[in-house]
């Protein structure tokens, strides 16, 4: 599936590169990090044990509902989510990215939310690095309040109800192809249990380069200890500085 086809005369080198945003890119929960907005900066105890597991989106849609009740605007919104700490090394790994754009396609798959990501992103004058942010779509009410959907709706069991990363990589990947670009080789950059569906997509080419000590590197040694291991090469990171020099030694090859 990454391979040019002969007829068409169009190949690419590129890589591309597919990241994580909470505890990937930032160094906390985009959706936790808003509650420093709220009253006395917690959440009331009714509406923080309201979350469904898998259903996340619709707990955020409360605690939007909650900070618009008590007047939290979108400005204050802003100062506080440009705030949150980018992951150590992060900041020098996505200038090297930027300097390298044409050998690397760059997309953020998140399960947070349009406005947050791109709030962080340009106040960082990092959005040119990403090609494309595939996340839940939010957007501010006429009466101020913030308002997030589900990204999609899908079948994978293995999943959150709003968004399967796999479906999203493969569609994106269909999608490329079918404008003649195709990739040497994946590299995908998370922490997550949710991160799991899409590193069971890879192929041997590819390399998925979990978090260190962070859930999705605990799921795919299981995987490996239950002799089921991940197709693709796996590389752990502990420093956004760990995933520039793979990415460096990949570019000489």
């Amino acid at each position: 599936r990454r391979r040019s086809c002969d007829g068409c005369g169009r190949t690419s080198m590129k890589f591309l590169l597919v990241f994580d945003f909470d505890h990937t890119i930032v160094d906390e929960n985009s959706d936790t990090w808003i509650v420093k907005c709220a009253p006395e900066k917690k959440l009331p105890n009714g509406l923080r044990n309201s979350y469904r597991p898998g259903h996340w989106t619709e707990y955020m849609g409360r605690v939007f509902v909650y900070l618009g009740d008590n007047g939290v605007k979108e400005d204050e919104m802003r100062r506080t989510m440009t705030t949150i700490p980018f992951t150590a090394g992060m900041v020098d790994l996505l200038g090297f990215i930027g300097e390298n754009k044409e050998l690397f396609d760059c997309i953020i798959v998140s399960d947070s939310n349009t406005v947050f990501i791109d709030w962080i992103l340009k106040a960082a004058d990092f959005h040119k690095v990403f090609d494309e942010v595939f996340t839940n779509p939010a957007a501010f009410s006429s009466t101020g309040y913030l308002t997030v959907q589900n990204f999609h709706a899908h079948h994978c069991e293995k999943c959150p109800k709003n968004l399967c990363k796999r479906k999203v990589l493969k569609e994106f990947l269909d999608k490329q192809l079918e404008r003649g670009v195709s990739y040497t080789q994946i590299v995908y950059i998370g922490d997550g249990g949710n991160d799991l569906c899409p590193v069971m997509f890879l192929k041997k080419d590819d390399t998925a380069m979990p978090r260190q000590g962070y859930t999705l590197e605990k799921k795919i040694s299981q995987l490996a200890q239950d002799l089921s291991p991940v197709e693709c090469s796996v590389l752990a990171w502990s420093s956004a500085i760990d995933i520039m020099s793979y990415l460096k030694l990949l570019i000489k090859e």
